[in-house]
């Protein structure tokens, strides 16, 4: 099974995305998913699930809880071979009524998370000599959206760290790649709460005529995590049903 015994960290893990992820890597045979989220009901739930997955609170943020989460999985499994940046969040607004408030919430979320993540994580996996950083990025980080700017820095943000990781982490020969995932419109709890008026017109534009689905998402990300994309880093996958080619 293409994740046989990786011991993986997936944030944002409780729900959405994140927790297909999470379900996927299992289903492949991860030793063990560290699901990362503030969502302590959502951890608890895929702890009950799932034997093999442990909840994990706090915010991808907080530098020295990271480091110190980063620390207790190494003395606990002894590597991390796979990580995922996939914590997002979104506080739309047209830039002349985008508050900095708005703006910095979710650049710290989005941008400085993965950071803060990958800082604390990849620096291991060049000593183990081996690793994968998958970053989820998005359509709107690649081409922008009309009310996204704060997002759209973010998603373009994480596509410039993720070939810079690329080039840093595998010097002196460590087999450690970084890679990131560019969703398109995807049926999570968040695009719930957008109306349907709105979704309509995004989901003709799809050369499938709807949204993406969660487990679609989460199987572009294990074949990125996994040794079957062995030869692949620095790169870019689009997911969006052709949403733009």
């Amino acid at each position: 099974m293409k994740m046989a015994g990786k011991v993986c960290v997936v944030t944002g893990g409780g729900r959405g995305i994140g927790k297909a992820i999470v379900g996927k890597f299992l289903e492949y045979g991860a030793e063990c998913v560290y699901a990362v989220d503030l969502n302590q009901e959502a951890l608890a739930e895929l702890e009950s699930e799932h034997a093999n997955v442990k909840g994990v609170a706090l915010s991808v943020t907080d530098t020295a809880a990271v480091n110190g989460f980063a620390a207790k999985v190494r003395e606990e499994k002894g590597r991390i071979d796979v990580l995922v940046n996939n914590a997002g969040v979104t506080k739309d607004a047209l830039i002349h009524k985008m508050s900095d408030e708005d703006w910095q919430f979710v650049i710290d979320v989005n941008l400085k998370g993965p950071f803060v993540m990958t800082r604390a994580i990849g620096p291991m996996m060049m000593e183990q000599g081996k690793g994968a950083i998958v970053t989820i990025s998005s359509v709107v980080g690649l081409d922008g959206n009309i009310g996204q700017t704060n997002y759209a820095a973010t998603k373009g943000g994480v596509v410039s760290m993720t070939k810079t990781w690329a080039r840093e982490f595998s010097r002196k020969g460590a087999n450690v790649r970084a890679n990131a995932v560019a969703p398109g419109y995807i049926n999570t709890p968040m695009m719930a709460t957008v109306p349907d008026k709105v979704l309509d017109p995004i989901k003709e534009k799809t050369y499938f005529k709807r949204l993406g689905e969660p487990s679609e998402i989460a199987e572009v990300v294990a074949f990125l995590a996994s040794d079957e994309s062995s030869y692949v880093t620095g790169q870019v996958i689009r997911a969006s049903g052709g949403l733009v080619i």
